[in-house]
């Protein structure tokens, strides 16, 4: 099984948190067929965005919500 991950952010109300505050408005990155590839691109994301503080871009990895075990 290949190790999908997906990259995704938005505004945050708590840039500790990972609250994001309108869901419906998240920017969807994209999903990648390896870790190397996901943080690059959620690196480039987050480089970016790095001077507003409540925006959050995060690495999810979907093998692990596909099969748990």
């Amino acid at each position: 099984m290949s190790k999908l991950h997906l990259v995704f952010g938005g505004r945050v109300s708590d840039p500790q948190t990972t609250d994001f505050s309108h869901p419906d408005a998240l920017d969807v990155v994209g999903i990648f067929p390896d870790y190397a590839s996901a943080e690059a691109a959620w690196r480039a994301k987050a480089q970016a965005t790095v001077d507003d503080a409540t925006m959050k871009y995060v690495v999810v990895h979907l093998h692990r919500l596909l099969q748990p075990d």
